[in-house]
């Protein structure tokens, strides 16, 4: 009987071949596993520099975008894509938007893209004084909102919390938003768009102006009504400060304002010659009928005719007319010189 030496049997050289052999497959695997995935994130032609646009939408998953990306014949393989997003942590960070991406672009230059949201901007310009309803043509005319759901929300949307719903109001949002130029992502939603340009006039209405609203006695909401009526009305910008000293000067005697603005702002557009049939039309807004304020702002001012409203000119004027020759205003202080200034424009 053999005794057992209590060593473990020799495995013999064939053993040990097998085993080296399984470790270089394992090793060639991997190699080739890794070359695979490498020729997967290069750029699917390096030359091909053309902007392809795609939309990546709130809530898409990564795999979603993969398979957009693959789609449009962007990356090569879609699982490398979930992959190499995953190994950077990107996977959860990929942001909704529009982008401009190129075949010439790598897996990783791609994701990177999304992850900073570097997404294609729109721009417009919103003129001075431009109304709630221009603004909302102007977006749609760029593609970049609908005019309809637009004037849905500014109906409702309050720049201001604590200012309360005003009877008679055509938009709350009426002159709050601020006229400027804006860069967008194309894309963005019509709410967040007047989010945007309500944030912009909460801006620029610092709390110097603040201030001086205060000390007015008018409140913020009351100067911006009177600011859009300068906006408006004023011909020249050296005539703001003047045309807010006719307006606080009929304000204080309890004179009807008399604004052609707001004619303009009920009919939907700028009559250049308004009718007596005009200054009576039946409306809130109409300042020739009711006294005081209409019950908002009838467009969106700058920041001069803002600070116009808050620094009036002194003078005791009550009146002003066109005068077509020089572009600019006549302005008087009793009805007898406002006639005469009329006739004499008129020769």
């Amino acid at each position: 009987m053999r005794r057992d030496s209590g060593k473990s049997p020799d495995k013999g050289p064939s053993t040990r071949l097998l085993a080296a052999a399984a470790v270089l497959l394992l090793f060639g695997g991997s190699m080739l596993a890794f070359s695979w995935y490498s020729r997967q994130l290069a750029s699917v032609s390096p030359a091909d520099v053309k902007a392809v646009t795609i939309r990546v939408q709130a809530g898409m998953t990564t795999g979603d975008i993969a398979g957009i990306l693959w789609d449009r014949g962007l990356i090569r393989d879609k699982t490398a894509f979930l992959v190499a997003a995953k190994r950077a942590g990107l996977d959860k960070s990929l942001q909704a938007g529009e982008y401009e991406l190129s075949r010439s672009m790598d897996v990783r230059r791609m994701i990177e893209i999304m992850a900073k949201g570097e997404t294609v901007y729109a721009q417009f310009t919103v003129p001075e004084g431009y109304t709630v309803e221009q603004i909302a043509a102007l977006l749609e005319e760029k593609g970049l909102a609908r005019k309809e759901r637009f004037l849905s929300l500014a109906q409702t949307y309050a720049p201001f919390d604590r200012e309360p719903a005003r009877p008679g109001v055509k938009y709350r949002a009426e002159g709050f938003l601020f006229p400027e130029t804006y860069r967008i992502n194309k894309g963005t939603g019509e709410e967040e768009i007047l989010q945007t340009m309500a944030r912009e006039f909460q801006k620029r209405f610092t709390p110097e102006l603040q201030e001086k609203a205060r000390a007015s006695g008018l409140s913020t909401y009351e100067v911006i009504v009177l600011a859009s009526l300068i906006e408006r009305e004023a011909q020249l910008p050296q005539e703001r400060s003047m045309v807010a000293r006719v307006f606080l000067n009929r304000l204080q005697l309890e004179m009807p304002l008399q604004s052609c603005a707001t004619i303009q702002y009920i009919l939907g557009y700028p009559k250049e010659e308004l009718t007596i049939a005009d200054t009576q039309l039946p409306s809130p807004y109409n300042t020739y009928l009711h006294q005081g304020l209409p019950p908002g702002p009838v467009a969106n001012p700058g920041l001069a005719s803002i600070e116009a409203a808050l620094n009036p000119a002194a003078g005791d004027w009550l009146y002003f007319v066109v005068d077509g020759k020089t572009g600019g205003h006549r302005f008087s202080r009793t009805l007898a010189e406002h006639e005469a200034a009329i006739g004499q424009i008129g020769k």
